[in-house]
């Protein structure tokens, strides 16, 4: 089965060149994989460049989004932390919401898969102590203010938004730790992680791509390196019913945006 997708990125993609912190928008169509079984084979790649400031509008990401004509939509785009805080909520915060609402009122598209990053959210969660909590306070409250209040606001309105959908659209929030460049490993820690620790670029991607991949992924899902084979990760979280938005008010952000 062929699946065409969007894919929302940023500057530090290794199959783009560019200038730092620059924003692209990629689409794919063709053939991708149907199973893991199934042989990869090529497919068509179309490049768009866009600038994600200058998207002021819902109605703006639609056009954007009426011309790819995508079933998917991966954003994994962000200002990087510069231009300033201005340019931070421009991006990860308006661009990234104006999109979330034009895809989820768009029916032929049927999955969202932000990146966020693993500390981005409100309340402790059960599994991180007191120490690991107080890691991501400072992290959130400190070192990425600006970023965080941002993400947790896209990462919210996806939530909410596809409560509002329903059935059939699948709103994947990857969460990644600090990210390294180093080459992938493909094995890592998902699901329920701890608040500090770091993951391959690589193997964000090749999550990213399994839980786009599994039918039944939908939810918030923390990622770390770790000792499990990529696949066999996803399977268990899905099977399990495992989401990092345990502990976060949901009701709240529906109520945020009037659903």
């Amino acid at each position: 089965m062929s699946h065409s997708y969007v894919g929302i990125l940023d500057g530090w993609r290794p199959t783009l060149r560019g200038q730092p912190g620059q924003n692209y928008i990629v689409a794919t169509a063709g053939p991708r994989r149907s199973s893991r079984k199934a042989k990869a084979k090529p497919g068509k790649v179309d490049v768009l460049v866009r600038s994600l400031e200058d998207i002021k509008s819902e109605e703006q990401a639609q056009n954007v989004l009426d011309e790819v004509k995508p079933q998917y939509v991966v954003w994994s785009a962000g200002a990087g932390g510069k231009g300033g805080s201005s340019r931070t909520y421009a991006i990860d915060r308006d661009a990234a919401m104006h999109f979330i609402h034009a895809s989820v009122h768009t029916p032929s598209i049927t999955k969202f898969l932000m990146v966020s990053y693993n500390c981005n959210r409100r309340k402790q969660p059960s599994w991180w102590n007191d120490d690991q909590w107080a890691h991501a306070q400072k992290v959130n409250l400190e070192t990425l203010k600006d970023y965080y209040a941002a993400k947790i606001n896209a990462d919210e309105c996806l939530t909410a938004l596809a409560k509002q959908r329903g059935g059939g659209f699948a709103a994947i929030v990857l969460r990644p730790g600090d990210l390294t460049d180093d080459v992938a490993a493909g094995r890592v820690t998902l699901g329920q992680t701890a608040a500090q620790g770091q993951v391959r670029r690589a193997n964000v991607a090749a999550v990213a791509a399994e839980l786009l991949g599994n039918d039944k992924a939908n939810g918030w899902y923390d990622l770390l390196e770790g000792d499990e084979d990529i696949s066999m990760a996803v399977e268990r979280v899905v099977r399990d019913k495992v989401d990092c938005v345990e502990g976060e008010d949901v009701d709240a952000m529906r109520s945020k945006y009037k659903l």
